[in-house]
């Protein structure tokens, strides 16, 4: 057994715990830690199986930008785990169910594989996979490429689109309206007498005399 052999089972079984981790942690944020270490591990798995480039990728897309966004949303959220877990025993063994299907499709799809794959095709000490990814992608499928960027394009417009609401409570400022303006409708000039409150005193105090006249 190489160090290699001995490597990739130690990988394989870390990347195992902690995506079992990513399912069964009663806090998000430790969910999101094990998710992060998962991608590592599968991404050094890449390393010996010689996809640098995919490793590469794995680790600055995923690890450096999604996971790290979503820890911080996560983090910024105020998740109640008590009403998440309400209806766990409800839909558990639907979910098992599931979870089983697809495990048995993934074994059968990669027993198949590993049956049918034969040896290994030669390549040059010097074969450079990232170049040769680049050159299958941006001319064999090319067109694949395309339609794929399309859809995300989409996806990310239709995403934007239905999280955008109007808030009613929220004062909205006009800049077309505010260029516009003009002083006449901004304020009012009233022409009202001087009052002090010397006076308001002098014109009170008859009317609190009259009274007492009246009385005598």
């Amino acid at each position: 057994m190489t160090f290699t052999t001995v490597l990739f089972y130690i990988l394989a079984a870390v990347l195992v715990i902690a995506a079992f981790r990513v399912i069964t942690a009663r806090s998000p944020v430790t969910a999101v830690l094990h998710l992060i270490l998962a991608f590592v591990n599968a991404a050094m798995l890449w390393m010996l199986l010689g996809a640098e480039f995919l490793a590469l990728l794995l680790v600055l897309v995923y690890v450096g930008a999604v996971m790290v966004l979503f820890l911080f949303v996560v983090m910024m959220l105020d998740i109640r785990m008590d009403a998440l877990r309400q209806g766990l025993k409800t839909y558990l063994p639907l979910g098992l169910v599931i979870g089983l299907v697809m495990v048995l499709e993934m074994a059968f799809v990669l027993g198949s594989t590993w049956y049918g794959a034969g040896p290994q095709a030669p390549v040059a000490g010097d074969y450079n996979n990232a170049r040769a990814l680049g050159e299958a992608m941006y001319t064999q499928y090319i067109y694949a490429i395309e339609v794929g960027a399309a859809l995300l394009l989409v996806g990310m417009v239709a995403a934007i689109a239905l999280t955008l609401r109007r808030r009613r409570d929220v004062k909205y400022n006009d800049p077309v309206a505010a260029v516009r303006v003009r002083s006449k409708d901004r304020y009012r000039m009233v022409s009202m007498p001087a009052q002090s409150e010397r006076a308001q005193a002098q014109n009170g105090a008859p009317t609190a005399a009259a009274p007492q006249g009246e009385q005598k």
